[in-house]
């Protein structure tokens, strides 16, 4: 029987399809920026960028699918986003030394904008309200952002990790504020179009990792042992993709559906994207360095970072199944834990031995889950 608050399904759009192409040029940049900043600090900028580049996505995704796309107002919304997540993506390349301000003014309007629609136009009185509260909460993190921009290089991180951690605990915990939470229990909302939002979401990040191994591959396939590298990285990846893709998403939907709150059932899925965004931004970058360094005695840093990649991308499905459908999160922890072990010893192995202990680690849980569902 479907839930009281569900309301009538309508496909995914093909303005929100050209709006999330937007999002592919971010994942090549925050690959990129962790690849050229190889350093603990070159982690926390390639974290807090991810944290904006996710944030504006999954608000304006969300924000649509709540209010109908076919609004002409609601339409050129969405294209202004778009364009302005184009500078912000831009920008993440020179963000923490020389152009702040073309990362940082396109995220905050991209935040504000919408959110002030939001509270103008919505339908029912309390998601005014909640939208009321998101924009207090964007108010309270931008001092942060500005104040990054305004300052050096060295000391903008702290600034903007401030305002990164605000705009992060936001979303997590739906804005609330003291003594007000937004009671999403009978609100509509067309849960499996967020769903499919997310779906379409994940197999665009998962094509600009393939494209990642694609670029490489084309400057050193000469190389006998570089294509063997990337045929197991795909491998990998496929793997990835049947984790999830492997008609454990049919399960997500159906839960959803039956759902008496599937508002947050979708919340929980929009936070989970965050791991998901790390984990194939943290694969890219190492199977990148391990194509381009296939030959040294030890994979290094680069070895630990594949292992770490697919290790979050699997913890951050691990939390969601356990949470929502409670089936299928044993599989997906196991899986992580283990990586966890391969993490810990890649440093020392060749680029060879962590690529082949990763695709033997991935083929469990994507045999198990596919074979699990087809039963």
């Amino acid at each position: 029987m479907p839930a009281p608050n569900a309301r009538v399904h309508r496909d995914v759009s093909p303005l929100e399809l050209f709006f999330d192409l937007v999002f592919v040029l971010a994942i090549g940049q925050l690959t990129h920026h962790l690849i050229e900043h190889l350093t603990w600090r070159g982690a926390g900028e390639t974290l807090i960028a991810l944290v904006a580049v996710c944030g504006v996505w999954a608000f304006t995704s969300f924000e649509v699918t709540l209010l109908d796309i076919e609004r002409a107002a609601t339409r050129a919304i969405t294209l202004l986003v778009m364009g302005l997540g184009l500078f912000m993506n831009a920008g993440i390349k020179h963000a923490f030394d020389s152009g702040p301000w073309v990362f940082v003014v396109p995220m905050l309007l991209a935040l504000a904008g919408p959110g002030a629609y939001a509270a103008a136009t919505s339908p029912a009185p309390e998601l005014r309200r909640h939208f009321v509260r998101v924009l207090i909460w964007i108010g309270a993190s931008a001092p942060f952002w500005v104040a990054g921009a305004v300052s050096g290089p060295e000391s903008r991180i702290w600034w903007w990790a401030a305002g990164a951690l605000i705009d992060l605990l936001g979303t997590w915990t739906a804005h609330p504020m003291p003594g007000r939470t937004t009671r999403t229990e009978r609100l509509p909302f067309d849960a499996k179009h967020m769903l499919e939002r997310l779906r379409l979401f994940l197999i665009i990040l998962l094509g600009e990792t393939v494209l990642t191994l694609g670029r490489v591959l084309a400057d050193h396939a000469q190389d006998a042992l570089t294509p063997l590298l990337a045929l197991g990285g795909f491998v990998a990846l496929v793997c990835l993709w049947a984790i999830y893709f492997g008609r454990s998403e049919q399960e997500v939907v159906s839960h959803a559906a039956e759902s008496a709150d599937p508002i947050r059932s979708v919340h929980l899925g929009i936070n989970v994207v965050y791991g998901v965004v790390a984990g194939l931004v943290v694969f890219a970058a190492g199977m990148e360095l391990v194509l381009v360094h296939a030959h040294d005695p030890a994979a290094g840093i680069a070895g630990v970072l594949v292992a770490v990649g697919p290790l979050v991308y699997l913890a951050a499905q691990a939390v969601y199944f356990r949470a929502e459908p409670g089936t299928g999160w044993l599989p997906r922890a196991l899986g992580a834990a283990a990586l966890g072990i391969v993490a810990a010893a890649a440093y020392w192995l060749p680029a060879f031995g962590v690529v082949t202990l990763l695709v033997v680690v991935l083929v469990v849980p994507a045999a198990h889950l596919v074979r699990a569902r087809a039963r």
